[in-house]
């Protein structure tokens, strides 16, 4: 069964709180890193969380939602081997997972309705990554945070 880690800050919460019924209704296990209420966090706090929990393997993939994604895109990329992804339409979710293999999706909680972002988070769980010339240009991205500063 896949487990999904998910978190947010205060912005973000009413949509994690939307998002996560779409996962239940999907039968998705749900790891949820809070917070638990809408008052005032710090989403480096939530966004930590769910990137270790991935690269622990505690977690199969995550979903993170603050007001922009700004804010949670920063924080959850500089995990090694996280591929997070902001998306704020279907076509960026779809290419995120076919190209990139994305194993965390980055919302925006103040930007984006819960229609949307219920079609975003369907598109995502369910786009197949492509594979061929894609994996290629991830492993070169993954070459680059293994190289030391001044390596070539």
């Amino acid at each position: 069964m896949i487990k999904i880690a998910i978190g947010s800050d205060h912005a973000g919460f009413e949509l994690k709180q939307s998002v996560q019924i779409l996962l239940n209704k999907r039968k998705i296990e749900i790891i949820d890193f809070g917070p638990n209420g809408p008052d005032s966090v710090d989403y480096p706090d939530y966004g930590q969380m769910v990137a270790q929990s991935i690269v622990s393997k505690e977690s199969h993939s995550g979903i993170v939602i603050c007001g922009t994604g700004l804010g949670m895109s920063i924080v959850v990329n500089r995990f090694p081997g996280i591929r997070g992804t902001l998306c704020s339409d279907v076509l960026s979710a779809k290419m995120s997972r076919q190209h990139n293999d994305s194993n965390l999706l980055v919302l925006a909680g103040r930007m984006i309705g819960i229609t949307l972002a219920d079609e975003i988070v369907q598109t995502w769980l369910d786009t197949p990554f492509e594979g061929g010339r894609h994996q290629r240009r991830l492993d070169k991205i993954e070459n680059v945070h293994n190289t030391k500063q001044g390596e070539k």
